[in-house]
């Protein structure tokens, strides 16, 4: 009988299957187990870094995956993402998570109006471990009470995090606000675009995919300071035609009418429940959201993108994407005057595929 000690698998294999583990106890609801995993893989000498890009990340990208696919409901992915944030703190307060501050000093928040806070917490608790002074600051977080924070500890740099794009106009104003006190601003997350194309137009002083790389960029180099009034509104000489501010301070207005007209045109509505209008006017108010980002940053693909995602998302909760073209068409003659959005709105109309999605979100 062979005695030798069986082959260990490779730590990749390993994080494999902790991320496995962890998505059957986040599945599940099952709190205590999620934390007594990744405890369990701290006390087995795991990399904490590992743990919280490669296994917790990971399970939370997958709970968003299952939102969309309409395999977990909202409540189940709040409750998911909150089992996710406990995991996060279990880690941070392991006894292999301690180190020692050997950098500068930087904030980590959200944009105001951005509650997507647990991005922003990973690379909170990584900056820790690369021995940054962090103050997380948690999400929706104001842009005064930033401004205040960054006068009162003089930290070095900001990190500001957002998934949502229609808060870009925000992190326009925050990432302002910080340079006008010469505090640079490194910015991360899906709102910011393919390839963090949008970071660049709205003046960030840097931009990175995902937590280890923003830790590695940091690692690099401090990002230099930016002068007194270095970034200003006037880079955006779009806006001086008012179609952002028109549709922005009149999203109100412009969801009701086209939601009464909507009716007509597409008469399947006729049909909706209470419940079924009450989403129907939530899926407007976020087309002419999008829209009002879209004009912002004087770019259709970012609404394209979103109406292709918003038909999958439809299809995937037995809703025709074919009600999408009629509220479009409804919303550009409400604003027939206004040449950039109508624009963009047949742009987002002829992203929509002529055949309707299956089930599966692909073409019949």
């Amino acid at each position: 009988m062979s005695t030798s000690t069986p082959p260990r698998l490779p730590r990749s294999a390993h994080l494999d299957q902790l991320a496995e583990q962890l998505w059957d106890a986040v599945a599940a609801a099952d709190e205590y187990t999620a934390t007594r995993l990744v405890l369990c893989a701290l006390d087995d000498d795991a990399d904490p870094e590992a743990v919280l890009l490669d296994v917790i990340a990971r399970v939370q990208c997958r709970v968003g995956e299952e939102w969309a696919a309409n395999r977990i409901s909202v409540a189940q992915e709040h409750a998911a993402t909150a089992i996710n944030e406990r995991a996060v703190a279990a880690v941070s307060v392991h006894p292999a998570a301690r180190t020692t501050v050997t950098r500068g000093r930087i904030a980590v928040a959200c944009v105001d109006g951005e509650w997507h806070g647990l991005p922003a917490r990973l690379l909170a608790e990584v900056l820790k471990l690369r021995g940054w002074r962090v103050d997380y600051l948690g999400a929706q977080v104001p842009t005064p009470h930033l401004i205040a924070h960054l006068h009162r500890t003089r930290a070095d740099m900001v990190a500001l995090s957002s998934s949502i794009a229609t808060r870009l106009p925000t992190a326009h104003a925050a990432i302002t606000a910080c340079q006008a006190v010469s505090v640079p601003v490194l910015v991360g997350g899906a709102a910011f675009g393919p390839q963090g194309r949008y970071a660049k137009l709205l003046g960030a002083d840097a931009w990175a995919p995902d937590a280890r790389a923003a830790a590695d960029r940091l690692a690099r180099g401090p990002l230099p300071r930016p002068q007194a009034g270095h970034q200003q509104f006037d880079d955006l000489p779009h806006l001086d035609d008012q179609e952002y501010t028109f549709v922005f301070r009149g999203s109100a207005s412009l969801v009701r009418h086209v939601f009464t007209a909507l009716e007509d045109a597409y008469p399947a509505m006729r049909t909706y429940d209470d419940l079924q209008r009450e989403r129907t006017a939530e899926d407007l108010a976020h087309v002419v959201e999008f829209l009002a980002t879209a004009l912002y940053l004087d770019d259709p693909d970012l609404f394209t993108r979103f109406i292709t995602w918003t038909a999958q998302i439809l299809v995937a909760r037995g809703v025709p994407a074919m009600s999408l073209p009629p509220a479009l068409g409804l919303l550009a003659g409400e604003l027939k005057d206004f040449p950039r959005a109508t624009r963009i709105l047949r742009a987002g109309t002829r992203s929509l595929p002529t055949a309707p999605f299956t089930a599966a979100g692909k073409h019949a």
